[in-house]
């Protein structure tokens, strides 16, 4: 698998992948899969904020895609984001996410960033879960209740990365 950033001429695949998860899952709070023109905002934004968007592909397309972006607007968030990560349904449970937001950490710590937050949608995702457990990252809480989708009320769940010095010192100072 390769593994890049992601380009306008992916939005169709990523779309599609997005819309499978909107559509049949749980994992995001989105009832009516966005278009591709709307996904092109969201990829603009991402990178306009200067986040990044990275997609992983193999001969047969985009396998999954995940990106990072701050993860509140207020600048004292300014050394904090929010990842999120969707795999194409075929290739589920074979590495590709845990690869991908690998990719994540490492670049956003090559940038200074010093935290990284994963607002996984459903306590019932294991594949998110195990995912972000297995990179290291740490359950801190826990909304119960956030979300209403498909008939059941759904919880999100909040876990965390430290990346670098973590909050060992403080940037610049």
């Amino acid at each position: 698998m390769d593994i890049r950033l992601a380009t306008e001429a992916d939005l169709p695949e990523l779309q599609g992948i997005y819309a499978h998860h909107v559509l049949h899952g749980t994992g995001t709070f989105e009832e009516v899969p966005p278009s591709v023109e709307e996904m092109a905002g969201r990829l603009a934004a991402v990178a306009d904020k200067g986040g990044v968007w990275l997609v992983g592909t193999d001969a047969t397309g985009v396998l999954g895609y995940a990106y990072y972006a701050q993860f509140r607007e207020r600048s004292a968030y300014r050394f904090c984001v929010e990842d999120a990560v969707y795999v194409r349904e075929d290739v589920r449970g074979q590495g590709v996410g845990k690869a991908l937001v690998g990719r994540l950490l490492e670049m956003a710590e090559a940038r200074g960033i010093r935290q990284m937050v994963a607002v996984i949608g459903d306590s019932e995702n294991v594949g998110s879960l195990g995912v972000h457990a297995s990179l290291g990252f740490a359950r801190v809480g826990v909304l119960r209740a956030a979300g209403l989708k498909f008939g059941r009320w759904l919880d999100v769940i909040y876990m965390q990365r430290a990346l670098g010095a973590g909050d060992a010192d403080v940037p610049g100072g």
